[in-house]
């Protein structure tokens, strides 16, 4: 089944105000530049927004902040972004603060069907408050749910006419879990191929998941902190 859409407005089609959505990546590595770009320019706003981290002040996520796009931020990593501290502090946007490792399990569970799972992570912190607790193996564990999104959104270095994903080094933190739990996935790559040309033992992610496909135009690849060795 060929997946490929021509364009990123043809695979943001559908989006609208006020729907969920996770966007994969890790920091500034293997965010879906091009459709965040085309949310930005579409103005779709109300937005709940899934991802470990908000991008910085003008890349990103930081991007559809900056133009009150969003009204919910559901991630782990967010230090990066001057307008997310003042949106937060403000009460302008509404943050759902997790652990890194529950909410990567929170999305592959939603992804998996599984609802739920309990994990000692936020025990005796004000991420457990208002969590149902279980002990097991004499140790506490929290009760967390899991996530779902009306769209997922992701970025791969390379992807068939299928929906086969790859992805590269750190871009796969977050992005095949997300892949998942979408109930409508879409990917940019950087490399779309016919079916038949990934071997098969190297797909990340198998077309099943994904609904729709598009090559990007062009990704800058910003390094979010960049730190060398004195010479």
């Amino acid at each position: 089944m060929n997946k490929v859409v021509n364009t990123v407005s043809e695979a943001v089609h559908g989006i609208k105000d006020n729907m969920t959505l996770m966007l994969g990546g890790f920091g500034l590595c293997g965010i879906p530049e091009n459709s965040i770009a085309e949310l930005v320019r579409k103005g779709i706003s109300g937005l709940t927004c899934i991802s470990n981290n908000a991008g910085v002040d003008d890349f990103g996520l930081g991007l559809l902040l900056q133009k009150k796009q969003i009204k919910k931020m559901i991630s782990s990593y967010v230090g990066e972004n001057d307008e997310f501290e003042r949106q937060m502090l403000s009460g302008e946007l509404e943050v759902d603060l997790i652990p890194q490792g529950s909410l990567a399990e929170r999305c592959r569970a939603g992804g998996a069907g599984i609802p739920a799972f309990y994990t000692p992570a936020g025990f005796g912190t004000e991420v457990a408050e208002g969590k149902e607790v279980r002990e097991f193996n004499g140790k506490p564990h929290i009760l967390e749910h899991a996530l779902h999104a009306d769209y997922a959104i992701v970025k791969a270095w390379k992807g068939d006419t299928e929906g086969n994903l790859v992805f590269k080094a750190t871009a796969r933190n977050f992005n095949p879990m997300m892949a998942m739990a979408g109930k409508i996935t879409i990917a940019e790559v950087e490399e779309l191929v016919p079916a038949g040309t990934l071997k098969p033992n190297e797909i990340h992610t198998p077309g099943i998941f994904v609904q729709r496909i598009f090559q990007g135009a062009r990704f800058e690849k910003r390094i979010e902190q960049r730190t060398t060795r004195t010479k």
